[in-house]
């Protein structure tokens, strides 16, 4: 028989731990797994995504302080070998409704942000609400994943576990995409325009924790001395504030705003580097999907994440966080120099969605 695996998160909009979910539900489908979601609200653009034969429950329930009972009763009613919940509180209130349901199969909880910076600041939650509700909930899951270390230390001081009861295991991303895939002239031309210069991209949510304010003022003092074009893919809150600030430099011509997009790998091949200015991160993919396009990579060094990918900066330039000046002066380091792609490719190889989705079924104990 089947094992099943649920997969419970908010929807699936424009996200790293949504796409994660999607491409590791997708690789288990592929495997003989059942596979479903159950998604408070059934949205967002990556439910495109889905492998058709992976059941979407629709618990309708707008308010997260509301979703207890809409869990409890999917718990029960599709009786999963394993539950895997994901973004806080999500993960602490799926905790609840699986004890309230008996405990039926396993439970595992992700996280993929160090829970003391992005809750606090996104969600305004104070310390201590956080380590009450974390100790009150974390130790009754079968088991507890980060995707980076430093997520992982967050944790265990958060939660009181020991360092052993939390699994960390990395994002996947790469998809051997910059080894099957090549851009042209044509493709590059249709997505920068002509004579773009050099092309500079980002990837992300429009919210003060990519800090994309910094990349732009950054680029605007780069925009001095080289030609060179700004793309940041994305959407989010802060989208107007982020056009005023093109408009108030004068960029407009130079800066761009496309939007979300499902398949950025065009961009990814067709670009001089890949920029993150991250105020902090978990573990970002976008540094992956970059690598694997054997795109070069300058990134804020926050404090987990990026250097667990990049090595310490092995694989690409790490620069302070917050910092405008080593910023530039990372982006024009790596504007000029020449750099291996095959060796970017294989770095992200350790990343791949097959060895990664593997990893995950050892720990689950479906393997």
């Amino acid at each position: 028989m089947k094992k099943k695996i649920l997969i419970i998160l908010p929807n699936l909009k424009s996200g790293g731990a949504e796409r994660l979910a999607v491409s590791l539900a997708n690789e288990w489908h592929s495997k003989g797994y059942k596979v479903e979601f159950g998604l408070l609200e059934k949205s967002g653009k990556f439910l495109e995504l889905i492998d058709h034969g992976i059941l979407i429950h629709d618990l309708n329930t707008l308010k997260l302080r509301n979703s207890i009972i809409p869990l409890y009763r999917l718990f029960k009613s599709t009786r999963p070998d394993v539950i895997w919940s994901g973004l806080w509180p999500l993960t602490a209130l799926s905790i609840i409704a699986w004890v309230l349901a008996g405990k039926m199969g396993r439970l595992y909880t992700i996280d993929h942000n160090q829970l003391s910076i992005s809750t606090i600041k996104s969600l305004n939650v104070s310390r201590l609400t956080l380590k009450i509700i974390t100790r009150g909930t974390y130790p009754f899951a079968s088991g507890n994943m980060a995707v980076a270390e430093g997520v992982k230390t967050d944790l265990v001081e958060l939660t009181g576990l020991p360092d052993k009861k939390i699994k960390v295991i990395y994002n996947p991303a790469a998809q051997g995409i910059g080894s099957k895939r090549k851009s042209s002239n044509k493709i590059k031309d249709k997505l920068w325009g002509r004579h773009p210069g050099k092309c500079i991209l980002s990837v992300g949510s429009f919210k003060e924790q990519k800090n994309f304010k910094l990349l732009i003022d950054t680029f605007n003092a780069l925009n001095s001395d080289i030609e060179a074009t700004l793309i940041i893919l994305g959407d989010g809150e802060l989208r107007l504030d982020l056009e005023k600030q093109i408009e108030d430099l004068g960029i407009q011509d130079r800066v761009f705003l496309p939007g979300f997009t499902e398949d950025p790998s065009p961009w990814f091949l067709s670009a001089d580097v890949f920029v993150l200015s991250s105020n902090w991160e978990g573990l970002p993919t976008v540094l992956i999907e970059a690598l694997d396009c054997g795109l070069p990579v300058v990134s804020t060094d926050t404090p987990t994440g990026p250097s667990e990918i990049l090595e310490g900066g092995l694989w690409g330039i790490l620069v302070p966080p917050n910092n405008k000046q080593l910023l530039l002066n990372g982006i024009k380091e790596s504007l000029s120099q020449n750099h291996n792609k095959n060796t970017l490719m294989n770095r992200a190889n350790d990343f791949s969605v097959k060895n990664i989705s593997l990893k995950y079924l050892e720990y689950f104990e479906l393997s």
